[in-house]
């Protein structure tokens, strides 16, 4: 029995180190990884197994065939565009970030957008659903989370509608993101004339022991005009109805103008590589994108915004990278908001450059988890950020899961990338970056309302942590690069 036991043991090691090593990561996952493989022989493989592997390649061609059905036409748009603009963009003052998130072409800066932001869900439902009531031709819906609850069931009776009356309706999910959510339950669309597509990490994710890939985005491009996109996912607990989280603090921006053609793109491409059959396949046409003037877009809201999304299909950490750049052009101030504050090392020593050279920096973080683990390295994150003069705020009033930054009085941010290891690494993401004042100051204002209804963490705060605490807090950051 002994010697069966060393067998497993160094078997184990050996695979161990072969499995970690054979891919190139970085130095803080590959000890995670480590980690878990030697103290937790035979299970250790197996968790590696569906959670450590990297993407499958098909799913990386799917993927990367997929082309720019959309952009000729958004840049007809962004050509009349620098006569529109607004006298409170800002634009010209990043050039230098603009610049790297277009550097592939394929993230151009628009001008004329009409955005107004929402940070409550019952008005960002009711506004969304008017909305949808109102499509003539199309809806496309893309969610990490669709739940089969009450405003889940709701948001598909109108959709329902909406396909019988001859819109046409296609729906986008995360099929692990949305339990509950059924073949059966969606069939009710499809029956009526809709589309619904598993997004292509999903299907078969056990079966090709892959479940670490997901899609994280939520989108919804109505008429190819009008647009939503940030952290709200479409549950009742984003409605503040689940007792466990109490009230949902989020944010979601509603968009008219040209950055609705983009995430138009960002949607027909995740479809196409989404497909079971070419019949299934979204070709280009005027109705997902149509032409913008003057009678579709509010003149006196003209603001500059960048579309940007990511995701692990690509070589680089292109978001993280980005979302750094125009970090470190801050001067007086940088805010954040996240549900997760798990950064890895370059992110962190951005914050503390940053924060060292003078600049007002503030992370707002949830009082709660949804993630026992996830929760304890993000407040070892917390701590060890309000040692370096990062001012941590903790949200006391219900769960915070937006995802946001201020940056000065110029840019801000509102999307789906969290601030750690998965979204910079794993999820398919999407942001929008808005270069206007006038839009900074209305993000800032938000966060200062937030602000009233948080703690500061200080270090008298963390003194008082216990030992056992401080312990848990430790281990998870030490897994953080895996959680």
């Amino acid at each position: 029995m002994h010697d069966f036991l060393r067998i497993i043991i160094i078997t184990n090691t050996f695979l161990a180190f072969y499995i970690v090593f054979h891919r190139r990561r970085s130095v803080s996952t590959t000890w995670a990884w480590l980690i878990i493989l030697l103290i937790l022989p035979v299970i250790g493989l197996t968790i590696y197994a569906f959670f450590g592997r990297g993407i499958s390649q098909e799913n990386i061609f799917a993927i990367n065939k997929q082309h720019h059905i959309g952009l000729k036409n958004v840049q007809k748009t962004i050509t009349a565009a620098p006569k529109k603009a607004s006298k409170t963009d800002s634009s010209n003052k990043a050039k230098i970030a603009i610049k790297f998130f277009n550097k592939d072409h394929d993230s151009p800066l628009t001008k004329n957008n009409n955005v107004k932001l929402y940070d409550d869900g019952e008005k960002m439902f009711a506004a969304m659903i008017k909305d949808i009531k109102h499509a003539k031709q199309t809806i496309n819906v893309e969610f990490y989370t669709f739940y089969n609850d009450e405003i889940g069931n709701q948001i598909l009776d109108l959709l329902i509608k909406k396909a019988k009356s001859g819109v046409q309706v296609r729906v986008l999910y995360d099929a692990w993101g949305s339990m509950g959510a059924t073949k059966s339950w969606f069939d009710q669309l499809r029956d009526a004339g809709g589309e619904v597509l598993q997004f292509i990490t999903s299907r078969n994710a056990i079966t090709r022991y892959r479940i670490n890939y997901h899609l994280h985005r939520k989108i919804v491009v109505i008429d190819g005009i009008i647009s939503w996109t940030g952290g709200f996912n479409i549950g009742d607990q984003y409605l503040g109805k689940k007792k466990k989280f109490g009230y949902w603090r989020d944010s979601q921006v509603r968009i008219i103008g040209s950055a609705s053609l983009l995430l138009q793109e960002r949607f027909v491409m995740d479809w196409n590589a989404s497909i079971h059959k070419n019949t299934e396949i979204i070709t280009y046409n005027d109705l997902l994108f149509p032409d913008l003037d003057e009678n579709k877009i509010t003149a006196s809201n003209n603001i500059a915004a960048q579309v940007i999304s990511d995701g692990p299909d690509r070589d680089e950490a292109y978001m993280r990278n980005g979302m750094m750049r125009l970090m470190l052009l801050a001067r007086k101030r940088l805010w954040i908001q996240t549900p997760y504050l798990i950064p890895d090392d370059a992110m962190f020593a951005a914050w503390q450059t940053i924060a060292a050279s003078g600049v007002d920096v503030r992370i707002m973080i949830p009082s709660k988890p949804d993630h026992p683990f996830i929760y304890r390295a993000t407040q070892w994150y917390a701590n060890e950020l309000t040692r370096l003069g990062v001012k941590i705020y903790i949200y006391n009033n219900g769960f915070l899961h937006a995802k946001t930054t201020v940056i000065d009085n110029l840019y801000s941010t509102v999307g789906s990338m969290n601030q750690d290891f998965r979204s910079y690494n794993l999820n398919f993401e999407d942001n929008v970056i808005f270069y206007d004042t006038k839009f900074n100051q209305e993000m800032a204002e938000s966060f200062e309302r937030d602000m009233a209804n948080s703690t500061l963490l200080t270090k008298e705060m963390i003194k008082k942590q216990g030992r056992w605490l401080r312990t848990l807090q430790s281990f998870s950051r030490m897994l953080s690069p895996i959680l």
